[in-house]
């Protein structure tokens, strides 16, 4: 059983805010981190991974649809070539050892299931919204009672449909009502955190990158939709892709 595991999702390649959320685990590290998927798509790719390979406690990695779609190689958009490229053959050697999921036995919270978007899928939509009836059919034979998945970028702890279903939010990329880089502690219960980091300094370090949307992930860190906005929407496509 394991006392405290980290939960740090959807970075997508925030290299400042996720240096800023090690270095406060440097302090107190748990027991294990779990990686939540959707780690290094994007501005500072190469940098996130070289963090990622420095981690203060072990870590098992979840694959997220961004990491299935750099092992696919799907490169018919320029900012999809420009990843492929990006990453180093290093970046990608630590990637490939996310699975599509896993289980920790955590103490105070028993067997949880750690996904990216659902148990079913890696592009499940699952918010503090989600129809019980959804939710029941995404889980619908695992037999955990606790489901952290990610994807969404919204922090929750939610009980429905007979689970306790939590998203950590987003180290990276949080729609939040305030800034910072959002991520969990699970043991013995759900400590739901919020780090704070220079925004500012990550925007600059963005632009100064030859991403082909780097401004446009400038902006929303700057501008982030509303966790409202973001749950309309969620729940109206159910999948993304």
């Amino acid at each position: 059983m394991t006392s405290s595991v980290a939960v740090l999702s959807d970075v997508h390649g925030n290299a400042v805010a996720l240096e800023a959320v090690l270095a406060e685990l440097a302090v107190d590290p748990p027991e294990l981190i779990v990686l939540g998927g959707d780690l290094t798509w994007g501005p500072l790719p190469h940098e996130t991974a070289q963090l990622l390979q420095a981690l203060p406690a072990p870590a098992l990695l979840v694959r997220g649809n961004a990491e299935r779609a750099l092992f696919e190689r799907r490169a018919e958009k320029p900012r999809e070539r420009w990843l492929i490229d990006t990453h180093t053959d290093d970046d990608m050697a630590f990637l490939r050892r996310a699975e599509e999921g896993v289980t920790v036995d955590v103490a105070g919270l028993g067997p949880v299931r750690f996904c990216h978007g659902s148990p079913r899928s890696d592009e499940e939509l699952i918010t503090p919204a989600t129809p019980e009836e959804r939710l029941a059919a995404a889980v619908a034979g695992r037999p955990e009672r606790v489901v952290v998945s990610a994807h969404t970028h919204l922090q929750f702890d939610r009980r429905a449909a007979g689970i306790r279903s939590v998203n950590p939010g987003s180290v990276g990329m949080p729609y939040a009502w305030e800034p910072g880089a959002y991520w969990a502690v699970l043991g013995p219960d759900v400590d739901l955190r919020r780090t704070e980091y220079d925004v500012e300094r990550a925007v600059t370090a963005y632009r100064q990158t030859d991403d082909p949307l780097a401004e446009q992930m400038a902006e929303i860190l700057l501008s982030p939709p509303t966790p409202d906005e973001v749950i309309a929407h969620a729940e109206g496509l159910e999948f993304s892709g």
